[in-house]
């Protein structure tokens, strides 16, 4: 047998409208017979009640987490948000998820005013625009040093800007089967 309506609130530190709005929004089960188990009523609020608007005439205990054994790190390369709004969520995981996520959402903003942050698009094009200088560099290559190695060795400089030209190609093929990953 459970207790009134009135007599929960009065235990409970809150008026009875706080209590009937609790069990219209179903925050706290309500016996068939229309009385509340304050036990069950307790367990009910305590999951489903924002902690910053709890009654502060009845504190609750406070349960600490067991220490971690390693230590986590300042900064995390992924950020990883909980997913809390799942079904059985109580309030409370959701509040943390949301404010987790928001600290992580901070983060990345102080990084990018600190040019901490660089942007994917930027940095494909600028590796893009660096290989493409280079290729050209060594493709004119051959054509600006084959007359002169020529002169050094006693050969044909036709001869030798087409060898040049020829293994200069080919370690450019080379070069250009590497593909940018900047995940």
């Amino acid at each position: 047998m459970g207790v009134s309506v009135r007599e929960y609130a009065r235990r409970r530190g809150v008026s009875h409208t706080a209590v009937r709005k609790a069990v219209q929004t179903g925050r706290i089960p309500q016996e068939p017979d229309g009385t509340i188990d304050p036990v069950k009523a307790d367990a009910a609020w305590d999951a489903q009640t924002d902690p910053g608007r709890r009654a502060t005439s009845a504190p609750k205990p406070v349960i600490e987490a067991p220490a971690s054994p390693t230590p986590t790190p300042q900064r995390e390369t992924t950020p990883v948000v909980p997913v809390a709004a799942a079904a059985g969520a109580t309030f409370a995981q959701a509040r943390t998820a949301h404010e987790v996520a928001k600290a992580q959402k901070a983060r990345i903003q102080v990084d990018r005013l600190k040019d901490e942050v660089v942007d994917r698009a930027r940095a494909t094009a600028l590796v893009f625009k660096l290989a493409r200088q280079e290729r050209d560099s060594w493709i004119t290559w051959p054509a600006r040093v084959a007359g002169q190695m020529a002169a050094e060795i006693g050969i044909d400089p036709h001869v030798m800007q087409t060898l040049l030209e020829a293994h200069v190609h080919a370690h450019l093929d080379e070069l250009a089967a590497i593909e940018p990953n900047f995940r």
